[in-house]
């Protein structure tokens, strides 16, 4: 019963569409009408800017976080990583705008970031170094994901490798056309960094 109702608080959290709320209260728009159309952090950069990316960014992040939190306060004892894979389908497939979501990137690494915070911080510096040297970040985001099973073996965790492993999974999955654009030569660089 416990997985169940924290299950339903993390999707209800990863639901709340950063991305839009942003758009529509700061500038305006509609997001999912402009450049990709994706509800994540990385559309937003591009359509919105750096400050509203950077804002969304915090905000899927700590929908992850928040949700794998919340049972600590109820002493549930459950596996509060299960708890956090419900915040990602949550955000993939948003309630609240029509179950089409980001990509799983930015609520999984909050996810980590609430279980493992030397693993988040393994995680974003990863990101980051690989996003400069190649300027695409559905590569940054996939290699990453690879990156941080491999370091999450070190820590003897048999649940975090199989979670990390899954999530990772999906964001390839999230990401098949990027990579499809990425062979192409056709995938749009960031212009930021």
């Amino acid at each position: 019963m416990e997985y169940v109702l924290f299950g339903l608080i993390a999707y209800v959290l990863g639901s709340i569409p950063s991305a839009l709320i942003v758009g529509k209260l700061g500038f305006q728009i509609d997001i999912r009408e402009h450049g990709s159309g994706n509800l994540g952090a990385t559309n937003t950069f591009r359509v919105l800017g750096k400050k509203a990316g950077i804002i969304v960014t915090l905000s899927d992040i700590l929908k992850g976080t928040i949700a794998v939190l919340i049972p600590l306060f109820f002493d549930a004892e459950i596996n509060r990583l299960i708890i956090g894979i419900f915040a990602v389908i949550g955000h993939t497939y948003p309630l609240f705008a029509k179950f089409k979501g980001g990509k799983a990137v930015a609520t999984s690494a909050g996810i980590i970031l609430g279980i493992n915070p030397l693993l988040f911080i393994i995680m974003v510096t990863t990101f980051l170094i690989t996003l400069y040297i190649s300027k695409y970040v559905s590569l940054s985001s996939m290699i990453t994901g690879v990156v941080t099973i491999l370091v999450s073996i070190f820590f003897k965790d048999i649940g975090l490798i199989i979670v990390i492993s899954i999530l990772t999974i999906f964001v390839f999955y999230r990401h098949r056309e990027n990579l499809k654009r990425i062979k192409n030569g056709t995938e749009p660089k960031i212009k930021w960094m």
